[in-house]
């Protein structure tokens, strides 16, 4: 279960993982969360979403620019 979790954290960017360890609150609320959001907004939690990624990529390629054994 945990290897199945972990290809589908590596799939969807990791952003509700981040969000949970960050704040301390179970990944699994907050995927929830963004669930009931996307229904109740028509989907607009969806471009945050894809912000979000799109600056942790950026952030993890930085960090292994500036730090090359960081990254391994």
């Amino acid at each position: 279960m945990k290897s199945l979790r972990f290809f589908w954290e590596q799939q969807l960017f990791g952003v509700c993982s981040y969000i949970g360890e960050r704040f301390g609150i179970s990944i699994s609320r907050i995927r929830l969360y963004f669930i009931y959001l996307s229904f109740l907004t028509f989907g607009s939690p969806i471009f945050v979403y894809l912000v979000m990624a799109f600056w942790l990529n950026v952030r993890r390629y930085v960090r292994q620019y500036v730090n090359p054994l960081r990254g391994v």
